[in-house]
């Protein structure tokens, strides 16, 4: 047998046994354990204890209930109607430590108990003190006086501005599930009630998706991937740009089954070489060994244009691909070599502005096209200013290296994500309820656009060759969503939030978005109602029920039934529910996938059955899991175009020439940020703060439970800061710091580690905002929430995406008493 061979065998011998191995061989603290605080143990522990519960199959019992989450599938373990506990699903091929926290967001201190008004706007209502919002008591009242309100209301902004005055909040991270999506919900019943103003494109990926499909014909960032057991057998080396993929993982926008762990685990033990670019030692990084790339943020571009500068005048570069799948590879070569601009891109130019050594740069050039290469990357390089130009540029550069639509070759955007490239099963679609028409046509760019369109009525922005006129917003509804958390320049936004002449807001929790309403009602988590959700988004493998676990605390209900309540006093209470109950929704939703699986001849069981038994299971082909993005294209380009004008890889678009966009050039481009360590204002601020996804949140979700007693420093958020940068500002770790710029302040922990690179800060997103001065802007946060001090700007007049990650800020010694956190109190209560 040739070595060849025989090597192919083992690795399809190593794959099954990985890919298909338990999670209890999985959870080594090595993979989910790492931590950036001090606290390991106790989440090495979590995850022990869940290696050793996947003992469950088969019939619930009396006393367990099967639901779900964004951290993945559990029996909710019930006492006396209690929620006592969670046990893993034994799909879940690495069950996360978070899970154990879901109990304590049941019963968490903050719950909303009743419906509330804020008690200006109840004596007042629209002519009440809009500045008191964030700061004033609230009125308990009843449900039917809290829908009266919200309909009258409704009726009231309708009949005198039109329903383009209502704003219709964002598509958040609701709650999993395909009925009780909220902020479907909400759109479904503004839309039955005649229109309203929505929002288009994605907060996480805005810059990205609104590029690649001039580039590619494909949003790319939630689409298959070449699949994992394909990468484990033929790739050669892996590049991270931006890209933490342990981390991330750990989560789903449906419930996860967390396939990229044992992959990751194959990716170590077969000994594929990673590279990681990041100003972060990730914990990525770290357990695949990977070279670590450390360089300047937002700088990505300039890395890659001289990695490019390396392959094509060393002759690496696949000259036969860029000619038959490619167009436009021509004029980027012209501004690649400086002849359109007179500045080649060299090693030499990109290492004075990435501080990346040039024989690094040419280093890693020749490695990518040495073997098989996988440029793998994250959303992080497209939150930025000019943030299109990273995701196209990672696309050129795999142009040149010639193996896009081979095995183990080429690019992608979601390997970070929900487990992308995992194999899908053979299985059904599931539908969820729809938001139906929205007879208002007007919706805005969103990552960008919230404060912009409060703040600016009348004003017409630029976006992706269009152009959008901001309405004049009265009404706010925020349903399944927390704003004040994720959008950008919180002091910005309290202004902003002030405009508007109601708000309402749905929570489960006293948000600092519910604080900011004027009417808040409050909502039943996953485990009070019953749902239905496909389990993992890629594999596709399991429909799962989702059982009401506990009835709901206090006088909590569902979107759903506030919706249909709503719906009713507004006159078309029918159109809205179909004449179908909660069950009945779900049923419907499992009967449909049932159809479907009987045209593709697999076996589903009645939906009572499966409402007893809890899932449905559904096989992966073996065909899954060779699959490669892009392989039918690379075998016959003219028999299957990509989407784009001219069918091939546009590395220069003569779309976006035709938009004239002087912050977004027709091809890959070097464009200086607003914001970083080469330029002028660095003087005054000079730490490039970054701010990524946090390891034991799902963005501000969990923030007010327990859980942050593994993370927290001293009561706050940590701030990641080199030993270098504290030592020269006299901070020691767990010092309480203030984090500042000429947009606000907050105070966080020191976390002192040789984990991010020096002139570089790093702050996880979602700590809940808590302000000395309830509801003024320029109140200093004291507990850690990173959007009082990033920039509210659009990545470009393409993508008006959001730039978190172009802020500079300064960081001290926070001197004199340190104020006490409250961001999980409940507000003041006035008498009804």
């Amino acid at each position: 047998m040739g070595s060849k061979h025989r090597k192919g065998m083992e690795r399809r011998t190593f794959l099954k046994s990985v890919l298909g191995a338990g999670a209890a061989s999985l959870m080594a603290p090595s993979l989910l354990g790492s931590r950036a605080s001090a606290q390991a143990a106790p989440a090495a522990n979590a995850a022990a204890r869940y290696a050793r519960s996947l003992d469950w199959a088969g019939p619930l019992t009396p006393s367990t209930r099967l639901t779900a989450s964004h951290w993945g599938a559990f029996l909710a373990q019930v006492e006396d109607g209690r929620l006592v506990g969670v046990k893993p699903f034994g799909g879940d091929r690495a069950p996360v430590p978070m899970l154990q926290a879901l109990p304590g967001r049941v019963y968490a201190r903050s719950r909303i108990q009743y419906p509330m008004v804020r008690e200006g706007f109840l004596k007042k209502g629209a002519r009440s003190d809009r500045s008191q919002r964030g700061a004033e008591r609230f009125v308990r009242v009843s449900w039917d006086d809290a829908l009266d309100l919200v309909a009258g209301e409704l009726e009231r902004v309708k009949a005198s501005y039109g329903n383009a005055s209502i704003f219709a909040g964002s598509l958040d991270w609701h709650s999993v599930g395909k009925l009780h999506n909220a902020p479907t919900l909400l759109r479904r019943m503004l839309g039955l009630f005649g229109g309203y103003t929505d929002n288009t494109g994605d907060f996480s990926v805005q810059a990205a998706m609104t590029i690649l499909p001039h580039v590619t014909g494909n949003i790319e960032v939630y689409d298959q991937q070449t699949a994992w057991p394909t990468i484990i057998e033929n790739t050669d080396l892996i590049v991270l740009f931006g890209a933490d993929l342990i981390k991330n993982n750990q989560i789903g926008w449906t419930p996860p089954d967390h396939y990229a762990y044992p992959a990751l685990q194959a990716v170590k033990e077969r000994g594929i070489e990673v590279v990681s670019v990041d100003p972060r030692l990730t914990d990525t990084a770290r357990f695949l060994d990977a070279d670590w790339v450390a360089l300047r943020p937002n700088t990505d571009v300039a890395l890659m244009l001289a990695i490019a500068h390396t392959l094509y005048t060393e002759k690496l570069h696949d000259e036969a691909f860029l000619k038959r799948y490619t167009v436009g590879f021509d004029k980027f070569l012209d501004y690649l070599l400086g002849k359109s601009d007179g500045q080649p891109k060299t090693p030499e130019w990109a290492a004075k502005i990435t501080e990346v050594p040039a024989a690094t740069i040419r280093d890693l050039a020749r490695r990518m096209a040495r073997g098989r290469t996988m440029l793998m990357g994250g959303w992080a390089i497209q939150r930025q200013d000019h943030g299109e130009q990273a995701p196209w540029m990672l696309v050129t550069l795999a142009a040149m290296l010639g193996q896009v639509g081979l095995p183990g070759g080429g690019f992608g955007f979601s390997y970070h994500y929900a487990s992308g490239g995992a194999p899908a099963a053979n299985a059904p679609v599931l539908s969820g309820i729809s938001a139906g028409d929205n007879p208002v046509k007007t919706a805005i760019p969103f990552a960008h656009g919230v404060s912009d369109l409060l703040l600016n009525p009348g004003k017409t922005v630029d976006y992706n060759g269009e152009k959008v006129t901001y309405p004049d917003i009265k009404l706010v509804y925020w349903a399944g969503g927390n704003p004040f958390s994720h959008q950008m320049d919180k002091n910005r936004l309290i202004q902003a939030w002030q405009r508007p002449e109601v708000t309402i807001v749905h929570d489960i929790f006293w948000t600092s978005s519910a604080k900011f309403a004027d009417i808040v009602l409050p909502v039943t988590t996953t485990l009070e109602r019953n749902d239905i959700d496909n389990m993992s988004e890629y594999t596709n493998q399991y429909i799962l029920a989702m059982h009401k676990a506990v009835d709901p605390l206090f006088e909590a209900r569902s979107d759903f039934e506030i919706f249909a309540e709503l719906a009713d006093r507004l006159g078309f209470g029918r159109k809205f529910t179909e004449g179908k109950d909660e069950m009945g929704w779900i049923r419907s939703f499992y009967e449909e996938a049932r159809k479907q699986a009987k045209a593709m001849k697999l076996s589903m069981p009645d939906f009572d059955t499966f409402w007893e038994t809890g899932y449905v299971a559904f096989p992966v082909p073996e065909s899954a899991k060779q699959y490669v993005r892009y392989g039918d294209f690379r075998k016959d380009p003219d028999l299957n175009p990509l989407g784009t004008p001219s069918g091939k890889i546009e590395i220069y678009s003569r779309t976006i020439e035709k938009f004239g966009y002087d912050d977004c050039p027709p091809h890959p481009t070097w464009l200086e940020p607003a914001e970083w360590l080469g330029g002028a204002k660095a003087k005054r601020y000079p730490l490039h703060l970054v701010s990524p996804h946090p390891k034991y949140r799902l963005h501000s979700q969990l923030d007010n439970t327990w859980i942050r007693d593994w993370y927290e420093v001293n009561e706050r958020e940590p701030v990641w800061i080199h030993p270098d940068d504290a030592r020269a500002r006299g901070i020691a770790h767990g010092d309480v710091v203030r984090i500042y710029n000429d947009r606000g302040a907050l105070l966080a922990g020191a976390y002192v580690t040789d984990r991010v690179r020096r002139g570089v800060i790093a702050v996880h997103e979602g700590a809940w905002y808590d302000p000395d001065e309830p509801g003024k802007p320029g109140a200093l946060c004291k507990h850690g929430n990173v959007n009082t001090v990033t920039m509210d700007k659009g990545t470009s007049k393409l993508a008006q995406g959001n730039v978190a990650n172009t802020v500079l800020v300064e960081i001290e010694k926070y001197e004199g008493p340190v104020p006490r956190v409250t961001a999980f109190e409940p507000p003041a209560q006035a008498q009804s």
